[in-house]
């Protein structure tokens, strides 16, 4: 019989490209999305890339009573990947109090249903925000770097659920965790049936500047070029969804298969390269021969200069590395906003 993983947010951008991968590599999976920030439509993509339809709940996770009746209603789940959550920087510093409530009510309410499903472990969609920005010694970030006092409420959350996942399996908790700290994950699905679709006006770097390229959005805003950089724009580390994805299937099998003795266990996952925003421009432009018109602005409150990975963690233990090289991953996101085009959505 298979195994069941319930992916919270499972509509959202990583949440859809990982219940593909989840699906096959022979998984059946639970999806719990309340739709804020996805489309239903999603399921019809996963459907067209996998051939199975995930099982589906369109619920607010913060209503406990109302996940534990979801539960109920679908059993035999092993494990979960929680990714339910606001993610955007700039919002985060706007409204701080909705990033504490979504982001942290939504990991309790999860892990005080895990033992009473008897659910056997959870991956946790952390985020590089965590190292705040790094003091040049520490740069690429190893999983050891310090947790540096983090510039926005969003960077925040993450830190104060890792600690709530640290606190509640040193209290003896019945499962595992492993903890995912993404750097920058762009690009879409190589069938460009599912991608990156905000709603409203993106608050991510990609899903805007390819808005910008096909005509939705006047222009891109790079914000300043007065950082210490070789450009002056901001340095991330920028991570294929699809490879991104993967990861999040090898540490689930990592849990369930009981591969290591460590209740908890962190992974960096990112390229060990760093990118500046103007050579994304860049690189995008020469990947698709289409221009991006963009501006220079002022500083975003809450940017980190530059901060990028040193994946070896997750290379030499998990066995995982990326593999998409940049030129294709925007390649990806770009035949994917052509075929929202198609599909008459934008």
């Amino acid at each position: 019989m298979k195994k069941k993983i319930l992916v919270a947010g499972g509509t959202g951008y990583i949440g859809s490209h990982t219940t593909v991968e989840l699906q096959q590599a022979g998984y059946d999976v639970l999806i719990i999305d309340d739709l804020s920030n996805s489309n239903i439509e999603v399921l019809d993509g996963i459907e067209r890339i996998t051939g199975i339809r995930p099982e589906f709940v369109q619920l607010d996770l913060k209503d406990k009573e109302g996940t534990r009746k979801a539960l109920q209603e679908h059993p035999g789940v092993e494990g979960v990947i929680l990714f339910a959550a606001s993610k955007a920087v700039g919002e985060s510093v706007q409204q701080p109090l909705k990033y504490y409530r979504n982001n942290i009510t939504t990991l309790i309410n999860i892990l005080e249903l895990m033992p009473e499903f008897n659910m056997k472990g959870i991956v946790f969609s952390s985020s590089c925000t965590v190292y705040g920005q790094p003091d040049p010694e520490n740069l690429p970030v190893t999983e050891n770097a310090p947790i540096k006092p983090a510039t926005s409420p969003y960077g925040n959350t993450k830190q104060i659920n890792e600690e709530i996942i640290r606190d509640t399996i040193h209290a003896g908790a019945p499962f595992k965790s492993i903890i995912l700290r993404y750097f920058n994950p762009i690009g879409a699905h190589p069938t460009a049936e599912i991608g990156e679709l905000p709603n409203g006006v993106p608050q991510n770097l990609i899903p805007y500047l390819v808005q910008t390229a096909i005509g939705i959005r006047k222009e891109l805003s790079v914000f300043g070029d007065d950082y210490n950089t070789p450009d002056g724009s901001c340095i991330r580390d920028y991570i294929n969804v699809v490879d991104l994805a993967k990861a999040h299937v090898v540490a689930m099998n990592r849990m369930l298969e009981n591969k290591s003795d460590d209740k908890m266990e962190i992974f960096n996952l990112g390229t060990g390269r760093g990118v500046s925003v103007l050579e994304l421009v860049n690189t995008f432009e020469k990947a698709t021969g289409v221009k991006v018109p963009h501006k220079i602005v002022g500083r975003r409150e809450g940017d980190i200069e530059q901060v990028w990975a040193n994946p070896e963690k997750a290379n030499n233990v998990l066995g995982w590395k990326a593999e998409e090289s940049l030129e294709d991953t925007l390649k990806s996101a770009w035949n994917w906003q052509l075929k929202l085009r198609e599909r008459g959505i934008q």
